[in-house]
């Protein structure tokens, strides 16, 4: 398991292989379409997602009490993956554009943002899909939220704090996917039975 703190450095970031199960600790920021779509029409960032994060997902975020200990912030009960290919349109001049190094959600992405992770020094990581409510527990604080009047709760910006947040190198920045490898093993097998 390798631990990955924001700033997350570029020479770590490339050093990461497909396969390789990761523990991401520190800031992280959700955006999911209205999101992407915002930055593609050349709008603003709120923040600076240079050695960044970017997570896909639209949380379940409720306004925390007081006795909480976060000075009634807001509290989240479900942080899981949104499916990220909805976002392949845009991710690859995210990147390039961003300095973002880290993307992470579900499902993989296309070979045009497998390409920019090579250009760029990222990498997309899988979070554990179903378990919503678990991958909440990672984590620790909402810093802030940014374009929650604009988007919505689900499409807002979210600025969290994570802990041991398990995620596993999906795409690496040499050109491996671990979604391509399953797609040409399935090939593979089912042209061997269509031969039987």
């Amino acid at each position: 398991m390798t631990t990955l703190t924001y700033p997350f450095r570029e020479a770590d970031v490339r050093a990461l292989r497909a396969g390789e199960a990761v523990s991401v600790n520190g800031t992280v920021w959700t955006g999911r379409d209205r999101f992407h779509k915002h930055f593609a029409d050349g709008g603003r960032l709120p923040v600076d997602f240079r050695d960044g994060a970017l997570y896909h997902c639209g949380p379940v975020v409720v306004k925390g009490e007081l006795e909480m200990g976060n000075g009634g912030g807001w509290k989240v009960v479900a942080g899981g993956p949104t499916t990220s290919v909805r976002e392949n349109a845009y991710e690859p001049d995210f990147i390039a554009k961003t300095g973002v190094r880290l993307i992470i959600g579900k499902g993989g992405m296309d070979e045009r943002t497998l390409e920019a992770c090579g250009k760029c020094g990222a990498v997309y990581l899988q979070a554990v899909g179903g378990a919503a409510a678990v991958t909440a527990h990672a984590i620790e604080r909402v810093s802030n939220v940014y374009f929650l009047d604009e988007f919505g709760a689900a499409e807002a910006c979210w600025e969290f704090v994570v802990k041991d947040f398990r995620c596993v190198v999906a795409m690496d920045s040499h050109g491996v996917s671990l979604f391509s490898r399953v797609a040409e093993e399935s090939r593979r097998r089912l042209d061997s039975l269509l031969e039987a």
